[in-house]
């Protein structure tokens, strides 16, 4: 654990002054330091602590931004989200949260009644009358969802429900007045909420369980400002103790509300946890950890050296350490050693890595000349056809990738594993034949310029992508790096329709296709979430179908029909799933997930095992 603390040297030392202060520090080091008096003792009088490493950091704390899954695992925490997910069930099932259960839906599938549970209150804080947290209502639901149209908020999550309910785009055009109501979204009473839809959407609740539609107090919005970004102020099983660039302390919430937790109900099965000791949590009530301890730690080598080190107890392994750390791939298996003191899970990603081509560039993608445009499809597919995806693979994904073709990932309940490979085979003669036959020639062929954020491996990814190209007779220097200081700048930029080949990874919000699906929707283009500015009447038109549509046989083909068009179109190099390895140490009793559980597994994590990070509580 890190002490930000110092002595101040102008104190002259003696021996007495000396013995004095290591005295002092040795007390800190329990208290002030760690703050472990500044929440509830376990069951046992222990205090319990669980240290987490996370490969990048939120920018924001508050919901309005939690775009990445950085921020997203803190909003869960902080927060109260009226659905999450099932902590072990797979495939990943919804249940409610602060919903006293599922939504009542009307006959149409346009109205969705929800209850709250009783007896929520928001944490302590000086944003209320004499400090005191007051309780949630569903109004303040109301309010946090109408702070993601309020155009001031520069929210980020507006896309989940644009065009969905009833009055509310109107509102945000009409000035965005926190006094107008909305037709479309009713607190009935204190705890019921309505919400009535433009058109069914299946996937609604769904959106209930992200982060962006974590519920704030309007209080300490308005009494926070700015601050509020760094000053979270919710209802969820933590509280904020420390923010900063590199890292976050969360404290148990003394006054989360008391559910007991159930086996059946999480999903468990005795064949697949078992061996992760979780039945000794029946009955007991959640939050299990007094202290989520989080490190930001964007590069590899550093995070992974403080996991062998004794200083996190969970760690996603660098793909560079897989040698080391894996006694086989398939299935992938710790090394003897390891495997004493560690527990493995071997994730497969809820989401994939792409490389599109920004259909808006006349040189690469739509054209107005229809027999250029021709020309242009041929050179994407010819591209596609030169890329090596076992190469792509095995170099950069220890070859435990799962490479599939198009835009269903694996993970989507959709996804056709018996579907035509031939999109991710690599075909150099098939690439050669297409360029020739539309005319291209190293003289005439197009300059690509290949976005990415400065980064060692980036950089190894675009140099690979060029040897790809240059296997078919593409000069190397007419393929050239567009780098960027940081994602951020390199996410700018593309959404501004500045890059002609965008790579990107992309995570499931739900697992539900449809949220892959909309990243190829017309409407959706650039700024939105369709980086490739890609256009196609039928596809858009299958879309609009589908999206109203309860899962069913009929939809998933239709989906299925959508994803062969983009493939058709060349619109994209798609795609991997990347396969994680998750490590966290034997003294743990714990399932942790990257996927669609996030952050809400914190809540779960218990230090009860021999030898767990715990402390004896300071009188």
């Amino acid at each position: 654990m890190t002490c930000w603390g110092k002595l101040n040297p102008v104190i002259p030392f003696t021996a007495k002054l000396l013995t004095l202060c290591l005295a002092a520090i040795a007390l800190l080091a329990v208290t002030a330091c760690d703050d472990r008096s500044s929440a509830e003792p376990g069951a046992d009088h222990s205090y319990r602590i669980y240290r987490h490493a996370m490969d990048g950091a939120p920018s924001s704390l508050d919901p309005a931004q939690a775009s990445n899954i950085y921020a997203n695992f803190l909003a869960v925490n902080l927060y109260d989200t009226l659905y999450r997910y099932k902590y072990l069930a797979r495939p990943y099932q919804v249940e409610p949260n602060l919903a006293d259960g599922l939504p009542q839906v009307s006959s149409d599938g346009l109205i969705y009644t929800i209850g709250i549970k009783p007896g929520v209150h928001f944490i302590d804080d000086d944003a209320f009358p004499n400090g005191q947290g007051r309780a949630l209502r569903a109004e303040d639901f109301v309010y946090s969802i109408k702070r993601q149209f309020d155009p001031k908020t520069r929210a980020q999550g507006t896309w989940l429900w644009q065009g969905r309910i009833v009055g509310l785009d109107e509102w945000k055009e009409n000035g965005s007045d926190y006094q107008q109501d909305i037709p479309g979204l009713k607190a009935l009473d204190d705890r019921t909420l309505q919400i009535q839809l433009v058109a069914p959407f299946p996937q609604l609740v769904h959106t209930l369980a992200q982060g962006y539609s974590a519920i704030v107090p309007r209080e300490a919005v308005e009494h926070y400002g700015q601050e509020f970004a760094i000053h979270p102020v919710g209802s969820g099983p933590f509280k904020l103790q420390r923010f900063n660039s590199a890292g976050a302390v969360l404290l148990r919430n003394p006054g989360f509300r008391q559910e007991p937790f159930s086996l059946e109900a999480e999903g468990f099965d005795p064949a697949l946890h078992g061996s992760y000791g979780l039945d000794a949590l029946e009955g007991l009530a959640p939050p299990f950890t007094d202290r989520i301890e989080l490190e930001f730690i964007a590069e590899d080598a550093s995070r992974w050296n403080a996991f062998l080190a004794g200083e996190l107890d969970f760690v996603k392994v660098p793909v560079s350490q897989f040698d080391q750390v894996l006694q086989r791939r398939d299935p992938p298996t710790l090394e003897a050693t390891l495997a004493e003191k560690y527990h493995l899970l071997a994730n497969l990603e809820s989401g994939f890595v792409h490389t599109d081509f920004n259909m808006s560039d006349s040189k690469i993608g739509e054209h107005p000349d229809p027999l250029q445009n021709v020309r242009n499809r041929a050179l994407r597919c010819a591209i596609i056809k030169a890329f090596d995806w076992p190469k792509r693979n095995e170099v950069f994904y220890y070859n435990i990738g799962q490479v599939f073709p198009g835009i269903i990932p694996p993970a989507a309940p959709e996804f056709d594993p018996q579907q035509d490979q031939s999109s991710v085979k690599r075909d150099l003669d098939g690439a050669r034949a297409l360029l020739a036959e539309h005319g291209w020639n190293p003289a005439n062929l197009p300059v690509l310029e290949y976005g990415f954020p400065s980064s060692v491996t980036e950089r190894q990814m675009f140099e690979q992508f060029r040897s790809f190209l240059g296997d078919i007779g593409y000069p190397p220097e007419k393929i050239r790096p567009l780098t960027f200081a940081t994602y951020g700048d390199y996410a700018k930029a593309y959404l501004n329709r500045e890059v002609m080949l965008v790579t990107t990874g992309w995570t499931m919000d739900y697992p539900d296709a449809e949220n892959t699906m909309q990243l190829f929707y017309g409407p959706n283009a650039s700024p939105g979430s369709n980086s490739a500015n890609y256009q196609n009447d039928e596809f858009d038109r299958l879309y609009q179908s589908s999206s109203s549509m309860q899962s069913s046989p009929l939809r998933t083909t239709m989906y299925r029909n959508m994803n062969r068009i983009v493939i058709d179109d060349c619109a994209t190099i798609s795609g991997v799933s990347r396969k994680l390895i998750l490590l966290w140490s034997r003294n743990f009793r714990m399932l942790p997930d990257r996927s669609f559980v996030g952050g809400f597994f914190f809540r779960f994590v218990h230090t009860g095992s021999p030898g767990a990070t715990t402390v004896e509580q300071v009188p």
